[in-house]
């Protein structure tokens, strides 16, 4: 008995771990496109204040469902960083930022944006794209930490893109 109870708890964990940012939302846009992103000129300031966030949580540990400094899920990362840098409320979920904000073009990608990615076959990680090919966002396997979007567990992964203007 206590063996099989050892077996149902480690299969629950790995599937929170292996779930990430889940949603049931599924491919809005059926296709993966190519990151030809722009910068604007007004995105230096938004930028300074996002990147003031991320090294505020920068190696913060994942935790599903996390929504602060002792842990943080993908989309509890960017609700906060939204909320802190700049001034904005976003949904809470990743399905719910998906059916909410303006879908974006992959080549008019500006940093802001958020990133999504499809991981296990449903959209269900998210980042905000920073400029230069990077995003921040809250990593299952090392937390809040940058990557690239052309980087070798990305690049393929990708889905769309939302912007979330002011209000």
């Amino acid at each position: 008995m206590a063996s099989m109870l050892r077996q149902i708890l480690v299969l629950t964990l790995l599937g929170l771990v292996l779930g990430g940012c889940a949603s049931n939302q599924h491919l809005q846009t059926g296709e993966t496109g190519q990151f030809s992103p722009v910068e604007t000129p007004d995105s230096p300031e938004k930028v300074d204040r996002l990147w003031q966030v991320f090294e505020r949580y920068q190696g913060t540990p994942y935790e599903y469902g996390g929504m602060s400094a002792r842990g943080f899920d993908c989309s509890g990362f960017i609700l906060t960083a939204y909320r802190e840098g700049l001034g904005q409320t976003l949904p809470r979920t990743t399905a719910q930022m998906l059916r909410h904000g303006r879908e974006v073009s992959p080549d008019q990608v500006e940093p802001g944006d958020l990133v999504f990615f499809r991981i296990g076959g449903k959209e269900q990680h998210a980042g905000i794209y920073m400029g230069e090919n990077r995003f921040i966002h809250a990593s299952t396997s090392v937390g809040v930490t940058l990557s690239e979007l052309d980087g070798y567990y990305w690049a393929d992964r990708f889905t769309e893109a939302r912007r979330f203007e002011d209000d």
